[in-house]
């Protein structure tokens, strides 16, 4: 790649010349061949360089060329990276414009900044732009633990979201591993740990009778306190099997990975869920799942349990997994046990998220079943398009994409409705109190989802022309649900959601939120990977 393959065609040959800058190098930036590309135009059949003026910035490819040829900065063919994605349909004679080189990101919607003619360099341009704007910044208590959002004012503060929430501590902490920033992910997931040591009792008083689990404050905590790793008093819908799960599903990855050594008491702390689920019978158990609400049996729940059981039966596969035997000889059979009865809860009752049992608490549609296929991977084929059809069909909006169909969370002028220590309060107990406030066809559309669709599109397999079109239409309505100058809380802010105020639709107040952050990033990646293939 240092030097220029001689049977590049000469219209190309400029562009495999800036790619030798980039590689083979002396300079190592890709912003130092985006600035290349930018102030010349390539000449088909010309060896010579063309300067162009700062208004009319664009490269010229040789018409000749196959279709799937990079649509910037040159192709493998040419000792360059390989963008292999068409040149847009309406281009004359092969020219079309660099997509970002001649952007100014900041006078550009976001939604307008990637395309299906993106190349990397675009998308290492917009995630160093976000990344400047301070998009991604995830501050971190020194242990490792990261508060559910970012917020300043006195609203905020009543809010609760400066807590722990297990769940979103995964999904950040696993964000962070898929990009490549392990010590960050490991540290977060190693402090989930001495938390689940420190009250082991949560489990083991459970699992001998002296605990009663249908009350969900003498189940294991799911939120609590990052600074001292303390349980709160407040009462909260701590029955949360899918939290649980998402724990017990990231360190067995990570473990299974090297990156991550687990001692005697980190493997006891995990066998001990194993026999707390069992006594629960977590694959029939009603609790509050994703978001924390009326009790039922979840599929979403029950479907995050069994990932983190399949990867923790991965686990003991590995050498370091004789440590669980050791412990407890029958872990593989308690564990397969598991395994088995929740894969037939879920094949009984998917594509629903809950019944069809003729009760109230049914649910046909809800966006939380996404995350069984991404991060947790958990199955392919047809329930799985099936889930992917009913979400575009019945949850997805203008602004985001509804959790559920009557959902009341951030519902139309929530503000107004509800005082800002009672917006976030626990309603599991009395769900309904709260859906009264709901207007029809008027609930709050979260940002959390789209960014997890583009993933799940960009990661089918085989990746079809129709995956891409999804992968990337899914990623601008991410990019565009960021927030404006205007906002209140600035721009290219992640928010949770955006709820109806006073008739028009505006980031809520939980903005903004890290698990939104992280998945943003997580859509960039994927994309980035797409167009290296």
């Amino acid at each position: 790649m240092a030097s220029e393959p001689p049977s590049a065609p000469a219209g190309c040959r400029g562009l495999a010349a800036a790619g030798a800058v980039w590689a083979g190098n002396g300079f190592g930036s890709p912003s130092l061949t985006l600035r290349l590309v930018n102030a010349i135009m390539v000449c088909p059949r010309a060896e010579r360089l063309v300067p162009l003026d700062a208004s009319e910035r664009f490269s010229v490819f040789e018409p000749s060329l196959p279709s799937r040829v990079p649509v910037a900065l040159g192709c493998a063919a040419f000792g360059m990276e390989s963008f292999a994605r068409k040149i847009p349909s309406d281009a004359v004679n092969g020219v079309c414009l660099v997509n970002l080189v001649s952007k100014d990101l900041a006078a550009t919607a976001p939604r307008d900044w990637l395309n299906a003619q993106s190349t990397v360099a675009d998308v290492d341009r917009v995630i160093e732009f976000l990344t400047a704007q301070g998009t991604f910044r995830f501050p971190s208590l020194p242990n490792g633990l990261f508060s559910a959002a970012l917020g300043e004012d006195g609203d905020f503060a009543l809010t609760g979201y400066a807590n722990i929430w297990v769940r979103d501590n995964v999904h950040i902490a696993h964000a962070h591993w898929v990009i490549g920033e392990t010590a960050t992910a490991v540290q977060t997931i190693r402090t989930l740990l001495d938390f689940y040591r420190k009250h082991r009792r949560r489990f083991t008083d459970i699992i001998a009778g002296q605990a009663d689990h249908d009350d969900p404050m003498q189940r294991p905590h799911i939120r609590f306190s990052g600074v001292d790793l303390n349980e709160l008093s407040e009462k909260w819908s701590h029955a949360q099997n899918d939290a649980l799960g998402y724990w017990l599903w990231l360190t067995s990855k990570l473990a299974i990975a090297g990156d991550l050594q687990l001692d005697r008491e980190d493997v006891s702390v995990l066998i001990d869920l194993l026999r707390y689920w069992k006594t629960i019978r977590f694959w029939e158990d009603e609790d509050s799942g994703h978001w924390e609400e009326t009790r039922k049996v979840a599929m979403s729940s029950v479907g995050v349990a069994v990932g983190g059981l399949r990867e923790f039966r991965a686990w003991l596969a590995t050498i370091a997994g004789r440590v669980a035997r050791e412990i407890s000889s029958d872990v593989d059979e308690l564990t397969s046990e598991l395994l088995l009865s929740g894969t037939e809860s879920l094949e009984a009752r998917l594509p629903h998220e809950s019944g069809p049992s003729g009760r109230e608490t049914d649910r046909a549609y809800d966006s939380a079943l996404l995350f069984l296929m991404y991060p947790i991977d958990l199955w392919d084929g047809g329930v799985r398009d099936e889930i992917l059809g009913n979400v575009r069909t019945h949850l997805m909006g203008e602004h985001g994409i509804r959790r559920y169909l009557g959902d009341s969370y951030w519902c139309a002028d929530y503000k107004t409705l509800l005082a800002a220590d009672a917006r976030t309060a626990d309603f599991s107990d009395n769900l309904e109190t709260r859906d009264r406030l709901l207007k029809p066809g008027l609930e709050a559309q979260w940002c959390i989802f789209d960014p997890i669709l583009s993933v799940i599109f960009a990661r089918k397999k085989p990746h079809s022309e129709s995956d891409f079109q999804q992968q990337v239409m899914h990623l601008q309505r991410s990019l565009g649900q960021l927030t404006t100058v205007e906002s209140r809380f600035g721009a290219y802010r992640c928010p949770e959601s955006y709820f109806c105020e006073n008739g028009k639709y505006v980031p809520n107040d939980i903005t903004p939120l890290l698990w939104t952050q992280a998945n943003l990033r997580l859509a960039l990646h994927f994309f980035r990977e797409t167009l290296s293939e």
